[in-house]
């Protein structure tokens, strides 16, 4: 059994890495060769920490595995990060485990993999701005991974702390990329594509700042409540997730379906676009919005990549 600690794994993947095991398991989803099984998540009772497992089978590569963690927010006073986890992997044919590997940098690659195949898939061909609401841990990994699917040449940003925006704009310099701290409405104005990687619960970005033909990643929504932008946005785009029934419950997505203006029938898997049997973008003038809950598979499939590469 292998067992990869956080620097080992750190030092192995890169976003290409990332990007091709999440692009593939999310076409495997869409082919049925991949399957999540039902998630648990639970307030523990202690630390105001949410604690839980993702799980589940890809069978095209014979990836077997569960993630588990959560979210501890009182970490910063210990020198950690929020966000915890471990990805356990098994033998499919004997239920041996095989690997152990830390997580908490691979659920960052993984979620800005996630976005950055949004991006190659939804975004205009022609796409030259890249708008980024929020400026956490995660937004720094977002920025780069999603700068390399298009020739940007600039980023603007909005993050309600504007300071904290200080740290992007040193990345978007290291990329090479001009940086501009905006108001959101500017930012709707300006970006041809849009990454949200937020913890809010209520809407940040209004269907009147979004222009057509603007691809949004909305990343942060992830449990029931949660919300990064008008519903109202949703009525109008062609809508695409990772998973529809979970971005139908916990997603972006759970907002216009509660309010009933969005069908669960009407929600893509990506997948089905990178496997060439759904449109993606119909038009330069389609707004396209990924709703990016976050699966187990996508754990797993990046964790596999690590254990693959360590040798």
């Amino acid at each position: 059994m292998k067992f990869i600690d956080e620097d080992t794994a750190r030092s192995i993947i890169g976003d290409t890495e990332a990007f091709a095991a999440v692009e593939s398991v999310f076409a495997g989803m869409a082919r049925g060769e991949a399957r999540n099984f039902p998630v648990v998540r639970e307030a523990i009772g202690h630390a105001d920490a949410l604690y839980g497992f993702k799980s589940g089978i890809d069978k095209s590569t014979m990836t077997l595995g569960v993630k588990a963690g959560g979210y501890w927010p009182h970490n910063a006073e210990h020198g950690l990060t929020n966000h915890q986890s471990t990805v356990a992997l098994f033998d499919p044919d004997t239920g041996q485990p095989t690997a152990m590997v830390s997580g908490n940098h691979l659920t960052a690659m993984r979620t800005a993999a996630a976005c950055a195949v949004s991006i190659r898939h939804l975004a205009r061909a022609d796409a030259k701005t890249l708008g980024i609401v929020g400026a956490g841990h995660q937004a720094a990994f977002q920025l780069r991974a999603a700068a390399a699917q298009r020739d940007f040449q600039r980023v603007v940003a909005w993050n309600r702390s504007a300071d904290k925006l200080e740290g992007l704009a040193e990345v978007a310099a290291e990329l090479g990329l001009g940086f501009e701290r905006v108001t959101r409405d500017q930012l709707g104005a300006q970006a041809d594509a849009i990454v949200t990687i937020t913890a809010c619960h209520e809407a940040l970005l209004e269907a009147s700042q979004i222009r057509p033909g603007t691809h949004l990643a909305c990343m942060g929504t992830d449990t029931a409540g949660k919300q990064e932008i008008d519903h109202r946005i949703l009525d109008g785009a062609r809508v695409f997730t990772d998973e529809p029934i979970q971005a139908a419950e916990i997603g972006e997505c759970q907002h216009a379906v509660n309010a009933g203006t969005l069908s669960i029938d009407d929600i893509i898997p990506i997948g089905r676009v990178i496997n060439g049997d759904s449109p993606g973008r119909t038009s330069d003038r389609d707004i396209t919005v990924f709703d990016g809950t976050g699966v187990g598979l996508q754990d797993l499939a990046v964790a596999r990549r690590v254990v693959d590469l360590a040798g």
